[in-house]
């Protein structure tokens, strides 16, 4: 086993502290009891955090983010389950082109996903309706349920399903009881990404949103330029932990190593 010098150690924690220290920082504004953006010097406060579910529009705007997080994430993998296992099973003609129209909002800028989505939504008179901004949120998560539905197919054992075929089982029978279960892990952390993915998009959806359909993150931005107050500080501190709490599960059901370097 190869060990990492000090020097190498010491590099690593230099780039974990620089990335940590604005959240670190925010959680810890988030405590003040001062009416400006301050570290608390004197004594600790849960003021903000109470003045966030006392703001009706924050709240209102978490229960879209959560519906929206949900809808995307599901109907996404409801696309990439198939569209996984035909990249991973079959080979047809443009099945390359396929994987990466697939993947192709992963290297385009979400704004200018946003800015294009704007348009063909005003072309369309589909403007301020929940389903086209879920639909929305479907084209950039869809990459993230792939990825790991594809690692998840990749190294699958075949001779379960063609034993199961030979004993007279259909094939969604077999899709049920063999393929889902093994292909499993991958399908729900490619869920729960794709579900932080959506909850914590800002960029596109400041372009898609209307006023009855504002997300969190954009309420958050929206507020964040009109005000200086700590508020924005708990409510950041509030998605900060939400977020974590979901890649702890993240990690407990599939493994963050598995996600970010493709393991298996």
């Amino acid at each position: 086993m190869v060990k990492n010098s000090p020097l190498a150690l010491a590099f690593n924690a230099l780039v974990i502290v620089f990335m940590l220290a604005p959240l670190v920082i925010v959680c810890l504004v988030a405590f003040t009891p001062e009416n400006t953006l301050t570290l608390p010097t004197t004594h600790l406060s849960l003021r903000w955090f109470k003045a966030v579910f006392a703001h009706s529009d924050l709240v209102q705007s978490f229960w879209n983010s959560l519906w929206l997080a949900l809808a995307s994430a599901t109907l996404a993998t409801l696309i990439a389950v198939p569209a996984g296992l035909a990249i991973t099973r079959y080979n047809f003609a443009g099945r390359e082109t396929l994987n990466a129209l697939f993947l192709s909002p992963l290297i385009i800028p979400h704004l200018v996903l946003g800015v294009a989505l704007l348009r063909m939504f005003s072309l369309i008179g589909a403007t301020g309706s929940f389903v086209w901004l879920a639909l929305a949120h479907v084209v950039i998560v869809t990459p993230y349920v792939l990825r790991l539905i594809v690692a998840a197919a990749a190294g699958f054992d075949h001779s379960c399903e063609q034993a199961a075929l030979s004993l007279g089982a259909s094939s969604f029978t077999v899709f049920r009881r063999i393929t889902l279960p093994m292909i499993l892990p991958g399908v729900t952390g490619g869920w729960l990404l794709a579900f932080i993915n959506s909850f914590d998009e800002v960029t596109m959806s400041i372009f898609v949103t209307a006023p009855s359909t504002v997300t969190l993150p954009v309420r958050m931005y929206m507020y964040a330029t009109e005000s200086i107050d700590p508020l924005m500080a708990a409510a950041s501190a509030l998605m900060v932990a939400f977020t974590a709490a979901v890649m702890l599960v993240l990690d407990r059901l599939y493994g963050l190593d598995k996600i970010l370097v493709g393991g298996k």
